[in-house]
């Protein structure tokens, strides 16, 4: 496996159906706006692109009980056409990362970053999944830009919202634009 370039490693967090079709609970109103942020990102990071899903479990434990007790429709096996990446997507998927969690820094996730690596985010929810990997990424040490135009929350507010915590994190964490982060890329310091 490559280690990222200079730039990092693109972390497409959770563009699937779930939360892309209007009618699931789970909707983000902008996530169209997001998927085309992250549309214009892929080509800057190439083979370095990771995404990932989020999947219920087989069986909750602990205070996921209550969490799928609120959300009992999507207790759905991994194959369901609900954790699906969207469409225009899942052809730039090579690499997959699935997690019943929130936070995707997975293992593997680590790894594919480097101990010292950088971490860029995009995707769904900014004030869920996107939150909860930034904060863990950057406890264990990783440089973490969140791509803010290429992410979508819950609401318009708790975008914002989850976009001014993160940044209250600097240096670890650091909310830019898509245009930030092509400018960098095309200087060779994202």
């Amino acid at each position: 496996m490559s280690r990222p370039g200079p730039h990092g490693l693109l972390a497409v967090i959770d563009m699937q159906r779930v939360f892309a079709e209007p009618d699931s609970p789970w909707a983000a109103p902008r996530f169209t706006e997001a998927a085309d942020g992250v549309r214009r990102l892929l080509p800057a990071f190439a083979e370095h692109v990771t995404f990932t899903r989020f999947l219920a479990p087989e069986k909750p434990v602990g205070a996921w009980r209550a969490y799928y007790e609120q959300w009992p429709f999507a207790l759905r096996p991994p194959h369901d056409r609900l954790w699906e990446l969207v469409d225009e997507l899942a052809p730039h998927a090579r690499h997959l990362v699935d997690a019943p969690t929130f936070g995707k820094w997975t293992p593997e996730l680590a790894e594919r970053v480097g101990p010292e690596g950088r971490l860029v985010l995009a995707g769904v929810s900014t004030d869920c999944c996107v939150l909860s990997t930034a904060l863990a990424a950057a406890d264990a040490g990783a440089e973490v830009r969140v791509v803010a135009d290429a992410c979508a929350g819950a609401d318009e507010a708790s975008h914002a919202k989850a976009l001014q915590v993160m940044d209250l994190y600097r240096p670890l964490i650091r909310v830019v634009t898509v245009a930030e982060v092509l400018a960098g890329v095309s200087a060779g310091n994202a």
